[in-house]
């Protein structure tokens, strides 16, 4: 029996969160006011992390952070989640990662200080703690450059002890799609885009033909729909689940909270309808408070939502 439920690498940050109706700044030392604030644990791997350790999984995190109060807000964060943190590494050398998020209404600017983002190395990766893992979840692709070269490795080990592997590519900073994507995609069990992400890495010109492409290579592809839901495609069928009709406060982390609930039932031997739904209830649920981890649920609200 595994130890872990589990296993992904940490892209440490933590989120500021900035809110006005006139929250662009002005040079010139010019003073200005905002209304409200937030600092909260940011990072797409984190706030999935912090989803799965809610809903009972044994979830570990490898991952660095600095040995500042961002680096404490991170694991106070995942440890209230039930996270295992003995991986995350604490480094005097390192700052936390930080963005800085200037929102208003309809709009946010944000600015990203990387620090411990992309700190993990490959020496780095505890691979007996891979080994002992049923999941391998990969985050943030195009931002953990250091261990990307390792990760068509880490998911022959997951898949050689009878594990699953999902992936989250989440956006491309770079726009260029590359970094030896493609040649892992195949290899992947469950994929996570949204229909943007699904054309930008395919190259095709819709939606429907990029899925198309994908579906073909991937056997479970969850594409994420925002407020409208999900769609599933597994086996050559189709299922969509719409999202849940909650109060919306802020949808950062609603994407990766979808992952840790569709992986939950994915790997706890659910349907894909049942899968596609769980990924749904905790990703509505996600966007009712601020940040990506105020309100996810933990697995007595969650069970509540799927049973009704």
């Amino acid at each position: 029996m595994s130890k872990y439920d589990v296993f992904t690498i940490g892209d440490s940050c933590v989120d500021m969160i900035l809110r006005g109706k006139d929250i662009v700044p002005e040079f010139n030392q010019k003073e200005k006011m905002f209304e409200d604030y937030n600092i909260v644990m940011g990072g797409s791997t984190l706030i999935f992390a912090s989803q799965c350790g809610r809903l009972g999984l044994k979830t570990v995190v490898a991952g660095k952070i600095g040995k500042d109060p961002f680096g404490d807000i991170i694991l106070s964060t995942l440890r209230k989640s039930r996270v295992c943190t003995d991986y995350m590494i604490a480094s005097e050398e390192l700052k936390t990662g930080v963005t800085v998020a200037l929102c208003k209404e309809n709009d946010r600017a944000m600015l990203t200080y990387s620090g411990t983002i992309d700190a993990m190395k490959p020496e780095d990766i505890p691979w007996d703690v891979l080994e002992q893992s049923r999941h391998l979840h990969i985050g943030s692709y195009f931002l953990l450059k250091s261990v990307q070269k390792c990760f068509p490795d880490m998911i022959d080990c997951i898949h050689k002890n009878k594990g699953t592997v999902s992936l989250d590519t989440n956006w491309d900073p770079e726009e260029k799609w590359e970094s030896g994507l493609k040649d892992i995609l195949s290899k992947i069990d469950v994929f996570f885009p949204n229909e943007n992400e699904a054309i930008a890495i395919t190259g095709e010109s819709s939606a429907e033909k990029a899925i198309n492409i994908l579906k073909d290579n991937i056997p479970v592809v969850a594409v994420k729909l925002g407020p409208k839901g999900a769609i599933t495609y597994y086996k050559g069928e189709s299922v969509f689940s719409p999202s849940i009709d909650v109060p919306k406060v802020d949808a950062v982390g609603a994407g990766d909270s979808f992952d840790a609930g569709f992986v939950y039932g994915y790997i706890t031997g659910e349907d894909i309808k049942t899968c596609t739904r769980m990924g749904n209830i905790t990703g509505s649920l996600n966007i009712r408070g601020e940040g990506g981890t105020q309100t996810q649920p933990f697995y007595d609200e969650f069970i509540k939502y799927l049973e009704k």
